[in-house]
């Protein structure tokens, strides 16, 4: 925990999204009060995307952050905000490309466990 999942389209390959992690963990860290060594974060480059009618012009980003629960809504709406910020500060504006940046913090599952080896 947390567990953060960015899903991202094609055209930002160019975007370091190690970087942009590593500026994420702090901030989930002085937020959601998270220790910064459980922090994990996995990108995923989309293949297909669609907005509307186009299959083109547009870019999505969407961060998940799943957190183990106790967080008050306003702490989960913090978060999303400042995630949105700093994608906004990685992902710069791109002619004729359309930027759909999101984010959302949810509680993970009571069934969640996880195993670290050592």
């Amino acid at each position: 925990m947390p567990q953060i999942s960015v899903e991202r389209s094609p055209y930002l390959d160019d975007v370091d999204w190690e970087e942009f992690a590593l500026a994420l963990h702090p901030v989930v860290v002085e937020t959601a009060a998270a220790r910064l060594e459980a922090c994990k974060t996995r990108v995923t480059r989309t293949e297909d995307e669609v907005v509307g009618a186009e299959l083109e012009r547009h870019a999505i980003v969407n961060v998940s952050i799943a957190l183990l629960a106790g967080r008050d809504d306003a702490t989960k709406t913090r978060l999303t905000e400042a995630v949105v910020e700093l994608l906004r500060e990685h992902v710069p504006p791109r002619d004729g490309l359309r930027l759909h940046l999101s984010a959302e913090v949810r509680d993970l599952d009571p069934s969640y466990r996880k195993y670290e080896s050592q």
